[in-house]
């Protein structure tokens, strides 16, 4: 025993050195991009951005009513999205279809908008709240900031800057004009030392999705190792001596390693497990059948003439025009929020069996209306949408969706292995739980002062390893 405890020893000596010294840079760049990201995220267009730089709907000039859009589209099918919003200075019809694909057709003619030129970007640019000096920057199909494949039915797109004091440039899609993206200087700027470094989000590596994650998981998965070994040795070394036989900067690796090392070693495991290995996480949004089902209606129909939109909201910016369960539903979206108009309602009895259907032979085990934010319904950027519906289903999965009671969008789904994961990556890599998910500002201060010692830790690693490869090549 005493012979293989050595001999165990021995091994985790070399593993723990060699693989620190592999991925000792890894470690600071991680910790330290950590600490951008917690004051720039990445770049996003959000919602409330969308509405505050919108055009209030020219009702007057609404021509074609939905099915007939539908129509001039040669819908098959109900969209995934119909919206009626303003397209620069005319109201225009925006469709996604199921498969993603977008369309925009004006809803004065019903003609499909032509291909977007630079003189076209600039004056639809123009409308924008925050355009100075507009300029038209060219093509780009994929670039450092539209990188994910959720941009792919809007490429190429026209990057336009506005010429304000932020650096803002919008990217709009070639084909509708649709604002896909806004991005500022300082966001440009400390992404490439922020998010760009911490997620290794190159654009040619994470274009190949499946190659992105393979490279992640196993970098991190061998960075992993490097701390799981170095904080064995750290507890037995501190066990063996009353506190430390180092001097230097090793006394500081050994000691700032047995402080924080736990800390280092949950960061990197919840950090890899973010990348769902081998699909152990199941799906935060339903998939196509399951909206379908939703929705009650396949039939590219909808019954609303030019006197129901009439009837929307002064200012509204948007109106979607929807099924659930069967029934149609308009939307009006105004700057601070969306909700049921034109004379159309949603019943709670219709939004359940509606949610039902997503989930064919299972039973609604409860029905809770949230009024505030719970440990499976927050938002670590902000306040979550509130009130909201979370229904729980007895199927297998243990499924639960959360819904929006006024307009019946479907926010969220998550089953019993989501669940697990809130807990695995939000509680541990990035303390979003308990009293800390109450007070943003403590728990930013935790995470800041957690990375500093993971720095530490990292950078007298790094130092180390330095010294050691010197000594050989010596």
């Amino acid at each position: 025993m005493a012979r293989w405890g050595k001999s165990l020893k021995r091994w985790l000596h070399l593993g723990h050195r060699w693989l620190g010294i592999g991925t000792g840079l890894l470690f600071v760049a991680w910790f330290a991009s950590g600490l951008v990201m917690l004051v720039v995220g990445f770049p996003s267009l959000t919602e409330a951005e969308r509405r505050a730089a919108s055009a209030p709907l020219d009702l007057e000039s609404v021509r074609v009513t939905p099915q007939e859009a539908l129509e001039r589209a040669g819908a098959a099918r109900f969209p995934a999205r119909l919206t009626l919003a303003m397209r620069g200075a005319e109201p225009a019809y925006w469709i996604t279809g199921l498969d993603g694909r977008r369309q925009a057709l004006s809803a004065a003619t019903g003609d499909a908008v032509p291909v977007l030129t630079a003189e076209g970007a600039v004056a639809l640019a123009a409308t924008h709240p925050a355009a100075h000096r507009v300029t038209d920057l060219g093509t780009v199909t994929r670039d450092q900031w539209t990188v994910t494949a959720r941009y792919d039915p809007l490429r190429p797109f026209r990057r336009v800057a506005l010429g304000d004091a932020a650096g803002t440039e919008l990217y709009l899609s070639a084909a509708t004009g649709e604002v896909a993206l806004d991005t500022t200087r300082t966001e440009r700027v400390w992404n490439w030392v922020g998010a760009v470094t911490h997620w290794i989000y190159l654009t040619p590596l994470r274009a190949r999705p499946g190659l992105w994650q393979d490279v992640v998981l196993w970098v991190s998965g061998i960075a992993l190792a490097a701390g799981v070994s170095g904080y064995l040795l750290g507890l037995v070394r501190l066990m063996r001596d009353r506190l430390t036989p180092y001097r230097g900067w090793a006394a500081w690796h050994h000691l700032a390693g047995v402080a924080g090392g736990l800390v280092v070693v949950t960061f990197v495991l919840s950090g890899w497990l973010s990348m769902n290995p081998r699909g152990w996480f199941g799906p935060r949004s339903p998939d196509a059948a399951m909206r379908a089902a939703y929705a009650g209606q396949a039939a590219p129909v909808f019954p609303a003439g030019p006197g129901d939109l009439a009837r929307a909201p002064a200012g509204s910016v948007a109106l979607d025009f929807t099924w659930i369960g069967g029934r149609p539903l308009v939307v009006a979206t105004g700057r601070e929020g969306a909700a049921p108009c034109c004379g159309t309602a949603l019943a709670p009895d219709t939004l359940v069996a509606a949610a039902g259907a997503m989930l064919p032979g299972a039973a609604l085990r409860s029905a809770t209306r949230l009024e505030a934010p719970d440990a499976y319904w927050y938002d670590r950027h902000g306040a979550p949408r509130l009130p909201v519906l979370r229904l729980a289903f007895d199927d297998p999965a243990a499924t639960w969706f959360h819904l929006d009671p006024e307009t019946g969008a479907i926010l969220g789904r998550t089953d019993r292995s989501g669940r697990a994961n809130r807990w695995l990556f939000d509680a541990l890599h990035t303390l979003d739980a308990g009293p800390l998910a109450q007070h943003p500002a403590l728990r930013l201060t935790a995470i800041g002062a957690l990375s500093a010692l993971g720095l530490i830790v990292s950078t007298s690693g790094v130092v180390l390893g330095w010294r050691r490869l010197r000594r050989r090549r010596a």
